[in-house]
């Protein structure tokens, strides 16, 4: 009776999450996600560029250069990203900081897909923990919304290029933002992303070696995968699936493909929290199992709590408190 209860709250809670959400046009912009190469006409010449993204470690890393000076002021801070986007709104990345009480850890958090807003109960709960609580805005999220957008469209769709590039910018601004926890004296740095965000922080996990814990809620292995099964990105396939089979769009996505870095994210040094819902529809079950089994496959050092609730009652109790003990156990491992 309460599982079918909580299955129609994500029903309710899920519709919700549609307004505003239609099929758009297929697009491969090219260029934006591998800029040297330029444009290409074909799905087949985008995977080949794809393919040579994922063989290549140095995708991911930051631009050299001259450091960019971070301003932090009154509880904020923000600095320009190292991509620019055609959005100036979508250019500067903010975040949100809550200090704890030492230098001894920070935890970065990256949010979910379309949120509205931060986690101000799990800032507050962690950084009276001692830890400091940093919460960074996705492209076009929050103060980086694009104007007159009904949602994150473009973090998220039917242009392959552009999405690849979305999460890359999110993943080298998380990297500018951790490098500056570090020279602002920070020891142990964490990350946690939930759904789309645990796709980021997977990311930084897998190529940030100075990154020693990482907590992954809601999330699976192939962005492909779960974008064409998944209860939130329904118009998103529509877009996709009269003009690319799904094969094809997971090497064309490839690069965002943790399954993929799944040695990198089995390196001794790096703990692991994966947290699945066994009733999600967005993020579907199966997948997040086998991502989780490509990790143990690996090697990796994990940790897995597998709710019994749906995509977004995670977020209600019981489930958010076992979430968030889990959470607390992971970072309270530091030497």
């Amino acid at each position: 009776m309460y599982h079918s209860w909580l299955d129609r709250w994500d029903e309710r809670r899920a519709q919700r999450g549609e307004e505003g959400k239609k099929a758009t046009d297929f697009v491969l912009a090219s260029e934006l996600a591998f800029p040297r190469a330029g444009s290409v006409a074909s799905v087949a010449d985008f995977c080949d560029l794809a393919d040579q993204a994922v063989a290549d470690p140095s995708y991911f890393d930051e631009p050299i250069g001259p450091d960019i000076s971070i301003e932090a002021r009154n509880g904020w801070i923000s600095f320009p990203s190292d991509i620019a986007t055609e959005t100036n709104e979508n250019n500067t990345a903010f975040a949100k900081i809550t200090t704890g009480r030492s230098l001894d850890q920070a935890l970065v958090v990256f949010h979910h897909w379309n949120a509205r807003s931060r986690n101000d109960l799990l800032a507050r709960f962690f950084s009276r923990q001692g830890v400091t609580v940093v919460e960074i805005a996705l492209p076009y999220h929050l103060e980086r919304k694009r104007p007159a957008s009904f949602h994150a469209d473009y973090m998220l769709s039917a242009n392959l290029g552009r999405t690849i590039r979305s999460v890359k910018q999110a993943v080298l601004d998380g990297r500018k933002l951790i490098r500056w926890l570090r020279a602002e004296g920070y020891k142990g740095i964490s990350v946690l992303g939930i759904s789309l965000g645990s796709w980021v922080a997977g990311l930084i996990a897998a190529h940030d070696i100075t990154v020693k814990k990482a907590a992954l809620f809601l999330t699976a292995g192939s962005l492909a995968d779960m974008v064409w099964t998944g209860r939130a990105t329904q118009s998103i396939r529509e877009s996709l699936e009269s003009k690319i089979n799904l094969r094809d769009l997971n090497r064309a996505w490839g690069p965002l493909n943790l399954e993929n870095y799944t040695d990198k994210l089995a390196r001794p040094d790096l703990d692991i929290l994966i947290v699945l819902a066994l009733r999600d529809k967005v993020v579907l079950p199966e997948l997040s199992k086998r991502f989780v089994d490509r990790l143990k496959d690996a090697g990796a050092t994990l940790d897995i709590l597998e709710a019994n609730c749906g995509h977004y009652s995670l977020s209600i109790p019981p489930y958010v408190i076992l979430s968030g003990l889990k959470l607390r156990a992971l970072l309270r491992r530091y030497p």
